[in-house]
């Protein structure tokens, strides 16, 4: 370069910076020192930065590798049927409470968990180890409260038996008294039943779908703006015929209806995770495969749609058996690994988990919470172990469906 060219060049960059160059660069300090900006220039008309902030520390905390998501939301109703099936005949608030306490308070669970989700009943509890609110002693513990806002399901006319699930119209009200009485995240389920055995009326029909998961938004939009981080469960579940594939192609179709629909919502997707069925073969499908198939399948759905921005997923056990969970959990960590997905893949298991512990009460008629509380750390460690792709499954073949055939 001449003395002169250089001393031009000199003299130009000597300059103090035009109005145009500080503006052109005051995006780039604001990136390299603030990673929340994009989201509160786009978000902020109902999300303020704090509230981002919690959002999404909610969201990754939840995904914390090794620690997955414990689902005690049971009804009363339904933890009343669950009492007669082993012989506990009183299905009382007491028992109730001290059943749940087991669940929540038992020591060394926090090695495990990262959050629990429960009934509006068991927010409102104590444990009774501590007396303190069960919201209060999970903090404690390191583990983040939740709740199931959802009500009851209703059938959609003219469609075969698809329903959708209700409670949005008094969730705002509902979700402010609940992260006010602890809870920091939500979880919203809506079943979807496959049938391909007719022609002529499949299932689940294209209107469940789309009015599922635009519900699904919606509760998720609502939640956020009242602090809730929402967990969405899409939960095709497990009866029927279908094979595999079918599964695959049906699994897709909704969950792409569903981030659609989330972001259609404006729904702030780094603040949410996912909840779904693991994707199986219907428990009647004739034709048999291996775990590790299962876990290509499952592997194949998220690589099609899930978005990136989402920091995890916590599958349902959906009335798999705790072993067969365990080991497909396990091969989809296996495989999701080695493919270095991005997403921490873990478990929010209540039959499977919670069937066997409750089996400990059908010789006795009563619960011996001491028993049901050792057994209830032990499973967490297996479900642990499979959450990491570390679980040693006892038989070679576990995991796999074996074809019924009629």
């Amino acid at each position: 370069m001449s003395r002169e060219v250089g001393e031009v060049s000199s003299a130009i960059n000597s300059r103090p910076a035009t109005k145009r160059q500080r503006t052109n660069e005051e995006p780039n300090r604001v990136m390299q020192n603030d990673d929340l900006w994009l989201e509160e220039s786009l978000y902020q008309s109902y999300l303020s930065r704090e509230r981002l902030l919690e959002l999404r520390d909610t969201a990754r905390r939840l995904c914390t590798f090794g620690k997955g998501i414990t689902a005690c939301d049971e009804s009363a109703s339904t933890l009343g049927q669950r009492f007669t099936q082993v012989g506990i005949a009183d299905n009382t608030v007491e028992n109730r409470r001290s059943y749940r306490t087991c669940l929540l308070d038992t020591p060394g669970i926090e090695q495990y968990l990262s959050g629990a989700i429960l009934d509006p009943e068991t927010l409102l509890q104590k444990s009774c180890h501590t007396d303190g609110m069960f919201p209060h002693v999970l903090k404690g513990r390191g583990i983040i409260p939740g709740v199931k806002p959802h009500l009851k399901v209703y059938e959609l006319p003219g469609t075969g038996g698809d329903t959708v699930m209700q409670g949005l119209d008094s969730l705002a009200v509902r979700a402010r008294d609940y992260y006010r009485a602890g809870a920091r995240f939500a979880k919203w389920r809506s079943p979807l039943v496959m049938d391909n055995t007719t022609t002529t009326n499949k299932r689940p029909t294209l209107l469940a779908i789309q009015s599922n998961m635009k519900d699904l938004a919606r509760y998720a939009l609502i939640c956020q703006s009242e602090g809730l981080m929402p967990i969405v469960e899409p939960d095709i579940v497990l009866q029927g015929t279908h094979t595999l594939q079918e599964a695959v192609r049906t699994n897709i179709q909704v969950q792409s209806e569903l981030y659609k629909a989330m972001l259609e919502h404006g729904v702030y997707m780094a603040g949410c995770t996912l909840k779904p069925n693991m994707v199986l073969p219907g428990i009647d499908c004739p034709q048999s495969y291996t775990v590790e198939q299962i876990a290509q399948a499952n592997v194949f759905v998220m690589e099609q749609c899930l978005p990136a921005a989402m920091p995890g997923v916590n599958y349902l056990s959906g009335g798999q058996s705790l072993e067969q969970a365990l080991a497909r959990l396990n091969a989809i960590n296996i495989c999701a690994q080695e493919k270095k997905l991005p997403w921490n893949l873990s478990f929010s298991w209540s039959k499977a988990i919670q069937l066997p512990l409750l089996e400990t009460c059908v010789t006795q008629g009563n619960m011996d919470l001491d028993a049901i509380g050792k057994l209830y750390l032990k499973e967490l460690k297996l479900a642990s172990d499979a959450s990491k792709g570390e679980y040693t499954p006892p038989n070679t073949n576990e995991g796999a469906h074996n074809g019924k055939n009629f």
